[in-house]
């Protein structure tokens, strides 16, 4: 076994709480494919609700924790999570599209209508993954076949599954409120330690049923940096994080951009917290949220917890959705 590999292995150790040595991860230059293939295979869900399950963690969300969340709101105020569509090509995303057709009679009454277009995975719109959005050696979460995925829509694990919502705890990790700074740099990796460290810092513990959003500040960033090239200079989760959040049992997770720090440490898988997230966990990820609202208004408030609401589109074999997630104080 390699150095790269051991160092791998304690910490995975350490971060299921057996010791709390972190130091190992910091010194970890790489972690390789059969690291991660190993981790995932350790922290799996395939099978915990069933070998028909098509909901993964989100069964978590028992009708106990959607009755706590909903205590949580106490002022009343929404704020919205979701950036603004954007309609010019940005960040190697495509654009939103939107036609309006307007419509004006002989009698003066009128109206106008939409037409919407957006091909949302990627970097730019605020959405959801379903579990049917990731493959990895042509299975899916729970070992379904990626063949069930065709031009025409996925014959299981689509976003259809989460039609009727989730109605949960939103905690907001707010990684820029713990370093002190405006947003992370590029390539800033978050490891267990840090979520660990802002639980202290703000006063809960992410539990059971959790929807655990991860606020790096990218969009701060994108505003005073401007563009750059995401996959290669990104802040975000290590693959360390995985068995943390298997542990404590995390409903979904959602970030600013795409959950892992760019590049990743694993030369061979570019995205290994999306891969363990989504194909090991059960796990649907809120993509490309926009945290600055929530942000602001949890700092003054002093209150990184509230109600959670996202309901996707119910479209039958949908890899995801576009969402407009909002959280109620």
């Amino acid at each position: 076994m390699s150095t790269i590999r051991i160092a791998v292995c304690v910490t995975v150790t350490c971060f299921l709480g057996i010791n709390h040595s972190f130091s190992k991860a910091e010194e970890l230059p790489e972690v390789s494919r059969a690291d991660v293939e190993k981790m995932i295979g350790q922290l799996s869900n395939w099978g915990r609700w069933g070998d028909t399950d098509e909901l993964g963690t989100l069964n978590l969300i028992t009708p106990q924790k959607r009755r706590e969340a909903a205590a949580l709101v106490k002022a009343g105020v929404s704020v919205s999570m979701a950036h603004d569509a954007v309609k010019i090509e940005m960040d190697s995303s495509s654009p939103f599209e939107h036609e309006v057709s307007i419509n004006r009679s002989a009698d003066d009454v009128g109206g106008a209508g939409d037409r919407y277009s957006v091909s949302y995975h990627g970097f730019t719109h605020t959405h959801i993954d379903a579990l049917c959005h990731v493959f990895y050696k042509d299975r899916m979460y729970n070992g379904l076949s990626a063949e069930l995925v065709t031009k025409t829509g996925a014959g299981r694990l689509s976003i259809h599954a989460v039609k009727r919502g989730i109605f949960t705890r939103g905690v907001l990790m707010d990684m820029p409120a713990l370093f002190g700074v405006r947003y992370l740099e590029g390539k800033k990796a978050i490891y267990p330690r840090d979520l660990e460290a802002w639980e202290k810092k703000a006063g809960f513990k992410v539990s059971s049923g959790d929807a655990l959003l991860i606020h790096t500040g990218r969009w701060t960033r994108r505003k005073v940096e401007g563009k750059w090239e995401i996959m290669k200079n990104s802040a975000g989760l290590h693959v360390s994080c995985l068995p943390w959040l298997k542990q404590r049992d995390v409903a979904i997770v959602g970030s600013d951009l795409a959950l892992d720090v760019m590049p990743s440490g694993c030369p061979e898988i570019e995205l290994p917290v999306h891969l363990g997230v989504v194909y090991g966990l059960g796990s649907c990820i809120l993509d490309v949220c926009d945290f600055r609202a929530v942000a602001k208004e949890a700092r003054q408030r002093r209150r990184w917890t509230f109600l959670l609401n996202v309901c996707p589109l119910a479209v039958e074999g949908g890899t995801g959705s576009p969402i407009n997630p909002i959280a109620t104080f």
